[in-house]
């Protein structure tokens, strides 16, 4: 298996498929991944995980009938030079596109479309209308904040509507 990405979801992505891989190759076009420390630590010291770093991939090539991925081809940001890995899977986690396009113009919103909210409220700008997870927050964007702010949306519609 082969994960793309250098950040928290890539890094989690790639410990993840230790559990049904035998083994696991991070592609990192730079030479220092943005997760943070305590889940690199994680993934370094994987027995399964191995870092490739200062590539990027340019093809990804499989078969048709069945559809499956037979390997990709990877290029070195460094010298240019051109490889290619065997592996029968990749996953992308290179980024992050907000779905904000049904609020757009609706709601007050900031740089790059996040919703803004009420200090200590998931409330929007317009009344009963409130934002939650991905979409107002910038910064951790983990499900598990998602979660939490879903929760804390529901608690404030609630507090409004009965």
């Amino acid at each position: 298996m082969v994960v793309i990405g250098g950040g928290n979801t890539a890094v989690e992505e790639a410990l993840f498929l230790t559990n049904f891989a035998k083994t696991v190759r991070l592609i990192h076009r730079r030479d220092e991944l943005r997760a943070e420390k305590v889940i690199q630590e994680r993934l370094f010291n994987h027995d399964k995980i191995s870092v490739l770093w200062n590539h990027i991939v340019t093809h990804i090539n499989g078969q048709e009938n069945p559809k499956l991925v037979t390997a990709i081809e990877v290029q070195d940001t460094l010298d240019g030079t051109c490889s290619t890995i065997n592996c029968d899977g990749v996953f992308v986690a290179i980024g992050h596109t907000l779905a904000s396009e049904l609020v757009i113009d609706q709601v007050e919103t900031r740089l790059g479309g996040y919703v803004v909210t009420q200090p200590g409220s998931t409330q929007t700008s317009v009344r009963g209308v409130f934002a939650a997870g991905d979409l107002v927050d910038s910064v951790y964007r983990q499900a598990v904040t998602s979660a939490g702010m879903g929760c804390m949306a529901a608690l404030d519609a609630e507090k409004i509507f009965g």
